[in-house]
């Protein structure tokens, strides 16, 4: 016999699966910066941070902060910062904004690594837990499916849009396994115009899987050969120029949903050209939109994962077959999403979708 309990139990458990990844839940978020300062750079580094500090505290839905040095190694450090929730921070580290204020902080840091977090429980004094109940965490914790979704967007010269895609559609796959931990599990690149999409599939750590396929001689020749096509130049052999290009390129992952049905799917993106200003409020009634239809029998998405950056807004769909595809794209919100969009959504172009052979 089944309980009460046991029911709710697992209407959650249903629940929460589906949606595995979101920053548009409202809650708080933690923001965790690692960082790996040369040595001798320690005081450089502090006064860095106390002018970054103080652009910081004006961004909008910035709460607190702190700076933590390690006792046992002076060259490591520790930014954490406190959000009223994740879209006003991802604004602000998204922006051109945030490139230039961080700028100091590059030539006394050999190595840094950012991780966010929404906030589920916390402890306190009473008066911290008074302060607290009026602050939204996240209700439950979501359940994933191991794999970190990610995206670049980047675009190229008017005209080689035919010799770009020729190029990023005939590499030789990299190595899918990083570490013990880590390996690649699928490269989807897609084209709309001289946008350039790619978004990858990683299980374990994503940003040693970036390492490594930046490493990798295929891939390398791949990033050389576009190299002259870009709109946005770069020089791989010199680490800022191409730092910035790949803070400029990163296209987050926003919200995932999956439904329970899992059957062979194809593959489709979607380009939202956003109203100045209104990308991440695109992105998140497109994300309520996937919710509702995770959970409709009839449906032909079963997989989706939106990506967006400013005013650049990518859903990434997996449908059921040639009869999905003949409804994309497709949203029961049209009303809400004319509103926030600067022209008609479009399907884009597919160069490549590769999965690594056990992935």
């Amino acid at each position: 016999m089944t309980t009460t309990s046991e029911r709710v139990s697992e209407a959650l458990t249903r629940q929460v699966s589906k949606v595995s990844q979101s920053v548009f839940d409202g809650s708080r978020l933690r923001v965790v910066l690692l960082v790996d300062v040369y040595d001798g750079a320690q005081q450089q580094f502090l006064e860095a941070y106390e002018q970054l500090c103080n652009q910081v505290a004006s961004v909008p839905g910035h709460v607190s902060d702190q700076l933590c040095q390690s006792i046992e190694n002076p060259s490591q450090w520790l930014i954490t910062s406190e959000w009223e929730s994740a879209p006003p921070f991802l604004a602000w580290v998204n922006s051109e904004e945030h490139v230039r204020m961080v700028e100091p902080l590059h030539s006394c840091v050999r190595d840094t690594r950012s991780l966010r977090f929404h906030i589920v429980r916390e402890t306190g004094g009473e008066a911290a837990g008074a302060k607290a109940s009026k602050r939204r965490l996240q209700t439950s914790p979501r359940i994933g499916d191991g794999v970190i979704r990610h995206a670049l967007t980047f675009t190229v010269k008017p005209g080689s849009e035919r010799e770009v895609a020729k190029i990023l559609a005939n590499y030789a796959s990299p190595e899918a396994r990083v570490d013990d931990t880590t390996r690649l599990c699928r490269t989807s690149l897609f084209m709309h115009g001289n946008r350039v999409v790619r978004a990858i599939e990683v299980r374990g750590d994503l940003l040693a899987a970036l390492r490594h396929v930046a490493r990798q001689p295929e891939v390398r020749a791949v990033e050389e050969a576009i190299n002259p096509y870009l709109e946005q130049e770069r020089d791989l052999n010199d680490q800022e120029s191409a730092r910035v290009f790949f803070t400029r390129a990163a296209l987050p992952a926003v919200h995932h949903v999956t439904s329970d049905e899992q059957p062979e799917t194809e593959r489709h993106a979607l380009y939202y050209p956003a109203k100045s200003g209104q990308g991440m409020r695109l992105a998140e009634a497109l994300a309520q939109h996937d919710e509702a239809a995770a959970e409709a029998p009839d449906s032909p998405v079963l997989r989706s994962t939106i990506f967006q950056r400013d005013d650049v807004v990518v859903r990434l769909v997996d449908v059921r077959g040639a009869r999905g595809a003949a409804d994309l794209p497709e949203s029961g919100r049209a009303a809400e999403l004319k509103k926030l969009l600067d022209g008609a959504a479009v399907r884009m172009d597919l160069i490549t979708d590769r999965r690594s052979p056990d992935a």
